[in-house]
């Protein structure tokens, strides 16, 4: 199967959008002729001006991003011969439910989104989930529209909130652009004999171990967490988690790591244990063929309640 690579631009209604991919399929470096699937999923105020393009294999489809279909999708492929696509989704819309419908052949191989500096904290007041959504998955936020000298810690923190590996550029009024350089320290120490985590540490903990497992490989942890049992290999594993929320009550989930302890089947679902552990950066089902963390058990014993007992960031 011929996989075709998805170029993803994200980002609310007049955010520049559409002005950077103009740009982008401007430039021969990028647009040397292949066949260009390009699909918009809102209308701004900008369009697009197919006659600066270096090569005229782009092809335009305006879509609803909350009916279109997989079907839909791998025929327009397939009607333009397409060779690679490029999306401009719609920031009223959450990115996961439409790359649910990406066809199997699509692979998105750059998300980027961009924001009006001078708005994004009003949208982040008032729909915080959908401004989560979209830092959560790309690779770089551009944040344009600033004034030279502009104070971006408000910006920093917020893209970090969401996505500790996300590139950070800031887009000047004055043509200037720079790239975030602040390295933000994690609140544990990796390098200690016993990674000890607080209470509330563990979000960011586990976000960062799951990101980047390999890190940790080697390393013994610390933590409070509650009992959850696995499906598979609940006799001999479990899966000490906390709740986790990242921007509302609405998006709660269990983030838990599968532990290997032999008196696993002893332990109460949902009781609250301080678990002493190593880690291992190694392939399990729940992380469907990827390498992820697995925990072997040094010590589990009965815990108080976290204080608070939702992990946020």
């Amino acid at each position: 199967m011929q996989q075709i690579p998805v170029y993803v631009f994200t980002g609310f209604l007049d955010a520049g959008k559409t002005k950077f991919i103009q740009e982008t399929l401007e430039d021969p470096r990028f647009n040397d002729g292949e066949r260009t699937l390009l699909l918009t999923f809102e209308e701004g105020e900008e369009e697009y001006d197919f006659s600066a393009y270096p090569h005229q294999n782009v092809y335009l489809e305006n879509l609803d991003q909350q009916t279109v279909t997989t079907k839909e999708l791998q025929a327009l492929a397939k009607k333009y011969k397409a060779q690679r696509v490029v999306a401009e989704l719609n920031g009223m819309q959450l990115v996961g439910d439409l790359y649910m419908r990406f066809p199997e052949e699509w692979v998105v191989a750059q998300e980027v989104m961009f924001a009006d500096s001078t708005t994004i904290m009003a949208y982040n007041a008032n729909m915080r989930n959908l401004v989560m959504d979209k830092l959560a998955g790309a690779q770089m936020v551009v944040f344009n529209r600033l004034q030279p000298g502009a104070d971006t810690t408000q910006l920093h923190k917020l893209s970090r909130a969401a996505n500790r590996r996300i590139d950070i550029l800031y887009d000047y009024l004055d043509g200037t652009t720079a790239f975030d350089d602040v390295v933000d320290p994690l609140p544990f120490d990796i390098h200690a004999p016993v990674i000890t985590l607080k209470d509330e540490d563990y979000a960011l903990w586990f976000r960062d171990i799951s990101e980047e497992p390999q890190k940790y490989d080697g390393k013994t942890v610390c933590y409070k967490a509650q009992v959850a049992m696995l499906r598979k290999d609940k006799n001999g594993m479990f899966a000490p988690g906390r709740f986790v929320m990242t921007c509302c009550v609405d998006d709660i989930e269990f983030c838990g790591l599968p532990c290997r302890y032999d008196k696993a089947r002893t332990l109460e679902p949902r009781s609250w244990v301080m678990v002493t552990a190593s880690i291992k950066a190694e392939k399990h089902p729940l992380y469907k063929g990827d390498v992820g963390a697995v925990l072997t058990a040094i010590s589990v014993t009965p815990a108080m309640p976290a204080d608070p007992d939702v992990a946020t960031f």
